[in-house]
Formats: C-alpha cells, sequence, structure tokens
C-alpha cells in the first residue's frame, strides 16, 4: 500500500470509530467546557496523565494548532481557555466533532481536513503551540512529522506530543488475547501494512480498523532534534484499565515530550 491508500484507509476508519464511539473521539461536555472558561482546564496526550500546566505557557489569544487531534476533546478546551485554535485531522467526522462543540458552546475553532506531515495548508511561523497526542501511529513515516511541525511553528514555540511506545508492537494481541502470554511476534519497527496479510487488511477495512505504524525511538526523539527541536520536558504514562495492553502491567507504555523550536541563521533569514 502506498501513503496515499493508507491514509484513505485511516480517513474512513476512523470515520467509522466516530460511529463505534471510540473513547478517542467522544467530545467534551458542556461543564468541561465552562470549567475551563473559568481556567480550570487539562488535557490529555496520553491515555491517563494530564498534560502539566507548566508546559503549555500563555494561552490567551495565541494560536494552537492540535495536530491529528480532532474528536471534540483538545481542541475546544484550548479555546475555552483562551487560545486561537485550528484543529487538522485525517477523518472529516473527527472534526465534524470539533465543529459541533464549537457550535454549541459558542467557541471559534477552525477545522482543517489534512495529512499531519503535510501542513502546506498553513504558511510558516504559523503557530505559537501545536498540541500532538497520540496519533503518528498511523502514520508511515514521523520525521515528516516533526519537520512540518518545526516549519509552522514561530521562534520559541513549543510541540507537546505523545506517543507510542515501540514495544508495543512486538507482539500478536490476536494470540495473546487466546493464549494470554507475551510471545514477541513482530520485528520492529513494525507496519500493518507490510506485516498484515491481505486478508486481515480486508477485515481491518470491513471492520473499521486504522492502519498502525511502530516508530523507533531514535525517529521519535532524535528526529524531533533532528528537525531543529530542543526537548524539555518528558513524562511517561500508561493505560491500567486497557484490557488489550497487557504489556502495561509491566512498563510504562506511552510517553510525552515538550519540545522548543530553536531559533537558527536560517529562521531569522
Amino acid at each position: 500500500m502506498n501513503d496515499t491508500d493508507i491514509r484513505a484507509h485511516n480517513r474512513e476508519a476512523w470515520d467509522r470509530q466516530v460511529e463505534k464511539g471510540n473513547r478517542w473521539t467522544r467530545p467534551v461536555d458542556h461543564e468541561t467546557v465552562e470549567a475551563a472558561r473559568e481556567g480550570r482546564w487539562e488535557i490529555l496526550l496520553t491515555p491517563t496523565k494530564p498534560v502539566p500546566r507548566t508546559w503549555f505557557g500563555t494561552l490567551e489569544g495565541h494560536d494552537v494548532l492540535c495536530l491529528a487531534s480532532g474528536g471534540g476533546q483538545q481542541g475546544p478546551i484550548l479555546a475555552a481557555a483562551g487560545a486561537q485554535v485550528t484543529v487538522l485531522d485525517n477523518s472529516p467526522q473527527q472534526l465534524a466533532r470539533d465543529r459541533a462543540v464549537a457550535e454549541r458552546e459558542g467557541l471559534e475553532i477552525r477545522t482543517v481536513e489534512g495529512d499531519m506531515a503535510d501542513l502546506s495548508a498553513f504558511e510558516d511561523a504559523s503557530f505559537d503551540l501545536i498540541v500532538h497526542p497520540v496519533s503518528n501511529v498511523f502514520a508511515p513515516e514521523v520525521r515528516p512529522v516533526w519537520r512540518e511541525a518545526y516549519r509552522v511553528l514561530r521562534e520559541a514555540g513549543a510541540l507537546l506530543s505523545g506517543i507510542a511506545h515501540p514495544a508495543l508492537y512486538l507482539f500478536d494481541y490476536e494470540v495473546v488475547d487466546c493464549t494470554g502470554e507475551l510471545t514477541v511476534t513482530h520485528a520492529l519497527p513494525y507496519a500493518d501494512s507490510k506485516s498484515l496479510s491481505p486478508e486481515a487488511r480486508k477485515r481491518y477495512k470491513e471492520e473499521g480498523h486504522p492502519l498502525e505504524f511502530s516508530h523507533t525511538l531514535e525517529e521519535q526523539i532524535g528526529g524531533q532534534i533532528d528537525a531543529g527541536f530542543a526537548l524539555v520536558g518528558f513524562y511517561e504514562d500508561v493505560d491500567p484499565n486497557a484490557d488489550w495492553d497487557p504489556l502495561g502491567k509491566y512498563m510504562s507504555t506511552y510517553f510525552a515530550t515538550r519540545s522548543v523550536k530553536l531559533s537558527t541563521s536560517k529562521d531569522k533569514a
């Protein structure tokens, strides 16, 4: 499968996930938005641990890009807290969630359908902050995501990213479900588009499963540094209630990073 096919598959799959009520497609309620307006708010980049408030800096009047972050969750909260929010996502139905909350709550949120690795819809230095939850697992390559994020951030802007640990992809979870044993099955980096059989890919499409990809730590962390970012914040997380993630009983399977765009002579030219 090429990147266009993968993006088309995942667009349809996430639209299906909205229909199924996936937890990451359920928009925030009125009470959460009202609390954000009063300064009482938090968002998630990873399954359970709120992002430290110190990671955000000033929100009031600042331009924030919620990158591959549709679903009516992070965007409305940040807009209610005073940010000028743009949400980019591959799924029209996920974006519809953000528009629905914006209309319900009287918020200004711009929505853009697009690929997280191609931010050509935005000019250089368009945003002060990028919020990027665990979503680059749906991108075949992650380095283009970091490069584009760096380009559209203003000097000293921050990129807040949620990241899945690559070890999650060592196992065939259908086998784990049957045997209860964590048996290493896949070499890393893993890709559904290459590792799944044609029959399994057909089933994924029929059942609305997005295609996923693991990325090495070198790509996830080193890729941000190579793009020009300075890594200034880090924490780990785990989802203790995720039945599909038995590895989480033994280690943190997610982490988050805060990276800042460094100024360079090229940026200033």
